[in-house]
C-alpha cells in the first residue's frame, strides 16, 4: 500500500497511473490545472504530479485547495496553489501572473473548472443559471484569452478543454449547463483556425461521459431531482490520463473511451428517441424525491468530500462485466445502424 498525503493508494493502482505515462516525459514543464480541489481536476494534477511537472492549481475553495497541494507535494511535485473564481476574468489574470512569476513560463494550461444545474428550465433560480454560464463558458474563455498571448509570445504550448460529451449531444434537464457545452465547443472551433499560423501551439478537446467523481453531489439540484452516479460511469484517473496524453501528443478532438463517442454516435443516429427517452427517465426521477432544491456548488465552492471519487447508485462493475456491457453495446448499435440503413433503402 502507497499513503499519498492520507489516501491510501494500493501498489496496484500506483503502477496503473504509471503506466498510463507514456514514454514522452514531461518532467520540468508548467500546467495550470483550473477547478483543481476535487474530482476530476484533482486526478489530473496527481497524474501531472507523477509525471513530474511545475503545477499551479486553481480552485475556488482554499482548504480543498490546499488538500491537493498537498497530494502534489507528497508525489515530490513543485506546485503553487492559486485561490480562482474562473467566472472572473481578473482571477484569472492573477492566476496567469502567478504561473509566470512562479515558474517563468506556461506549457500546458488545462480547463476543467466547471458546475452543472440540473432540474426543469424554469424552476432552476436565475442567478444559478447565469452563475453556470459564467463558470464554465466565460471561465473557459478566460482561460483561453489569458493564456493564448503567453504561447504565442513562447511560440508553443498546449490549450486542453475538458469539455464532456455534452459539447455534442444535450443533457435534458440542464438545458444551461448544456448551452456551455455547445458553446465552449464552438468557441475553440473558431480559436482551432485563428491558431492555424502558429504550428506549435495546440487546442485540444476532451469529450467525456459523465464521471465516477464528486462532480454529480457537488452540483445543484432542483425539481426534486436527485440521481446518482450510474455504475457505468467514467473513472476519473482514466480521464486525466487522456489528459495528459493531449498534453504529449494534442491533437484537436479526443472521446477518452467506446462509451462517449457510442453514446455521440447513438445520439446523432436516433436524436428524438435518445432525448425523448433521457427526458422521461429523468421525470420518473423527479416524481421519486420532491425536495425544494439546492444550489450545490454553483454560487459557492464545493463543500466535503474533496476526493476524486463520487459515489454510485451501485457498485462499481468488474472489468470482466464492464467489457461484456460494451461489446452489447457495440452490437446494439451496430444493428440500430444496420436497420436505419435498411429501411431507407426500401
Amino acid at each position: 500500500m502507497i499513503v499519498v498525503n492520507s489516501y491510501i493508494i494500493t501498489n496496484h493502482q500506483y503502477h496503473i497511473m504509471e503506466k498510463r505515462i507514456d514514454e514522452r516525459s514531461l518532467k520540468g514543464k508548467t500546467v495550470v490545472i483550473t477547478g483543481a480541489s476535487s474530482g476530476v481536476g484533482r486526478a489530473i494534477a496527481e497524474a501531472f504530479a507523477l509525471e513530474g511537472c511545475q503545477i499551479v492549481l486553481a480552485a475556488r475553495g482554499q482548504e480543498a485547495l490546499e488538500e491537493t497541494l498537498r497530494l502534489c507535494e507528497d508525489l515530490e511535485a513543485k506546485a503553487i496553489a492559486v485561490s480562482t473564481d474562473v467566472s472572473l476574468y481578473e482571477d484569472v489574470q492573477h492566476l496567469t501572473q502567478e504561473a509566470i512569476d512562479n515558474f517563468g513560463r506556461i506549457d500546458f494550461w488545462v480547463n476543467n473548472a466547471g458546475v452543472m444545474a440540473s432540474g426543469r428550465f424554469e424552476e432552476i433560480p436565475m442567478d444559478v443559471n447565469e452563475q453556470v454560464i459564467k463558470t464554465n463558458l466565460f471561465g473557459y474563455m478566460h482561460g483561453a484569452y489569458s493564456v493564448l498571448p503567453i504561447f504565442k509570445k513562447q511560440e508553443e504550448g498546449v490549450l486542453i478543454n475538458n469539455v464532456s460529451i455534452g459539447g455534442f449531444m444535450p443533457a435534458p434537464y440542464s438545458a444551461v449547463y448544456s448551452s456551455t457545452k455547445f458553446g465552449i465547443r464552438g468557441m475553440m472551433e473558431c480559436l482551432h483556425g485563428e491558431i492555424s499560423d502558429f504550428p506549435h501551439i495546440h487546442i485540444a478537446n476532451l469529450y467525456p461521459q459523465i464521471q465516477r467523481s464528486t462532480g454529480n453531489m457537488h452540483s445543484a439540484k432542483y425539481s426534486g431531482l436527485d440521481f446518482k452516479i450510474p455504475p457505468f460511469a467514467s473513472d476519473p484517473r482514466d480521464t486525466a490520463s487522456k489528459i495528459l496524453q493531449l498534453a504529449k501528443h494534442p491533437q484537436k478532438d479526443l472521446f477518452p473511451d467506446f462509451k462517449s463517442k457510442a453514446l455521440v454516435t447513438l445520439y446523432k443516429t436516433f436524436p428524438k428517441i435518445i432525448i425523448n427517452t433521457a427526458s422521461a427517465g429523468m421525470r420518473l426521477m423527479m416524481k421519486s424525491n420532491e425536495s425544494s432544491g439546492d444550489e450545490g456548488n454553483v454560487l459557492r465552492p464545493s463543500g466535503y468530500p474533496h476526493r476524486i471519487y463520487g459515489n454510485t447508485i451501485l457498485p462499481v462493475p468488474s472489468k470482466k462485466t464492464k467489457t461484456a456491457f460494451l461489446a452489447g453495446l457495440g452490437v446494439s448499435l451496430l444493428f440500430m445502424v444496420l436497420r436505419t440503413n435498411m429501411r431507407k433503402d426500401i
